[in-house]
């Protein structure tokens, strides 16, 4: 693509990397044939292509951004499959995360929404807030459908269907079972999951101690920044970057890290990318870069032990949702389905398993009535498996998901960590699944469509 930037607007290092991605792409298209926005809408300003033509436009002409722009740019999901899909390696990611940025600091938005991302941007990164926010908004929940009918009360109805209430703060164990230490671990508590589910960190934990790994939570760190970064409040994404980066380093620099595990996979990508977003900025972009070469999700880290053998008898069939942020993000594919597999569930791949189930973030919140058609295709396809279990390793599209099926869905560590004789997940026990007391399983080989991919 012909780009038209001068010589002072490329000065800007942000330009000038959006000046070399818009540079990439030829037009070609690909990318609408896997953008979920398209899909639905049909309408060319709603795929990556148009988008890139709005961002274009509005970063040549150094204008603000205007209505038409921001209508079709926050109704980008960022789920990455263009990326994917992309023969030219264009880093869609990155111009549309500056294109926010470029709309949050040119555009004002009508008062409604202003107060609606205020309230996320404040709320959801801190769990101090988090908690009781989430308790007053599951007491009211009967209130949604009230809130559907007024107007401009939609955002507010699916911030409510959403809302549940939360969990006690997460606690566990670090010590490595049998005192043998293998390698040293710092485990992300971040900010939403912790309210949420902690029972997932927690099981997480089990499963890294029980193979000889010490656990540890570094002080101080918390909310990774990506739920901010991606409506465009770069400012609070780095503030909150930076406090892990401190917190991590610290850590490594105290006890040594092998990896800095997360069970989120959101977060991953956030985290991942933090020598990117740091990449000039003098005083963090080494240090930036040490923990993003670190950053492992809980799945990618787990296939490089030997895991032991499960300890309970399995065999249930599991539908796999691959998040966005895992697949199209991380390019993590086949450990999560192998890691299932070899605790002997019965693995199924989800059709159009590339396709957004419309969590992204606070997208379901700000874009309802999108996600809730991307939530309904997704649970017809998981449907189709007929599972009796779905599988996912991300807390925002656990939730999304779990609001739109009755099959009890759980993070893809639950399993593993249920297979290995940890407790029954709470999903799972809800939906009436046995915790029957562990005991070792002989001459069972796990069967799975992705063990023979």
């Amino acid at each position: 693509m012909q780009t038209n930037f001068t010589l002072a607007q490329l000065a800007d290092p942000d330009v000038a990397r959006s000046e070399r991605i818009l540079r990439n792409c030829v037009h070609c298209g690909f990318c609408t044939a896997t953008c979920p926005t398209y899909l639905l809408l049909g309408d060319e300003l709603d795929s990556p292509r148009g988008r890139i033509y709005m961002i274009k436009d509005m970063m040549e002409k150094g204008r603000p951004a205007d209505k038409l722009t921001v209508k079709h740019i926050d109704r980008c999901l960022s789920c990455l499959s263009c990326m994917t899909t992309c023969p030219s390696g264009v880093d869609y990611m990155h111009l549309v995360d500056h294109a926010r940025a470029h709309i949050e600091k040119t555009y004002k938005r009508p008062l409604a929404d202003r107060v609606m991302r205020s309230f996320l941007a404040r709320v959801l990164p801190n769990p101090s807030l988090m908690r009781p926010s989430l308790a007053a908004a599951a007491f009211a929940k009967p209130l949604g459908g009230i809130f559907k009918r007024l107007p401009g009360g939609e955002r507010i109805a699916a911030l409510l269907e959403l809302a549940m209430f939360p969990s006690s703060p997460e606690k566990w164990d670090t010590a490595p079972l049998g005192n043998v230490r293998k390698g040293r671990v710092s485990l992300l508590t971040g900010c939403a999951q912790s309210v949420l589910q902690p029972a997932i960190n927690q099981a997480a934990a089990r499963v890294l101690t029980r193979h000889g790994i010490e656990v540890v939570s570094a002080k101080g760190e918390g909310c990774c920044g990506g739920l901010v970064h991606h409506i465009g409040r770069e400012d609070d994404a780095h503030r909150y970057a930076r406090n892990n980066i401190d917190a991590w380093i610290a850590e490594m620099d105290r006890g040594g890290l092998d990896a800095i595990v997360v069970t989120t996979s959101g977060c991953g990508t956030t985290i991942k990318d933090y020598g990117e977003m740091f990449g000039e900025d003098r005083d963090y972009a080494a240090k930036a870069r040490r923990i993003s070469t670190i950053a492992k999700d809980i799945t990618e880290y787990l296939a490089t032990l030997t895991l032991d053998q499960p300890a309970r008898k399995t065999g249930q069939t599991v539908a796999y949702h691959s998040a966005c942020s895992m697949q199209h993000g991380q390019k993590i594919k086949d450990p999560p389905k192998r890691l299932l597999a070899q605790m002997g569930f019965k693995v199924k791949d989800v059709p159009e398993a590339h396709i957004c189930c419309g969590s992204a973030g606070v997208y379901n919140i700000l874009q309802p009535q999108i996600a809730r058609r991307l939530r309904a295709r997704k649970v017809a396809n998981i449907e189709k498996t007929k599972p009796e279990i779905i599988a996912a390793g991300n807390i925002g599209c656990i939730a999304q998901i779990g609001h739109g099926t009755a099959l009890p869905i759980v993070h893809t560590v639950e399993l593993i960590d249920w297979a290995q004789g940890g407790p029954v997940p709470a999903a799972l026990s809800d939906a009436g699944f046995e915790d029957r007391p562990a005991s070792p399983v002989q001459g069972e080989q796990p069967s799975s469509e992705a063990a023979l991919a």
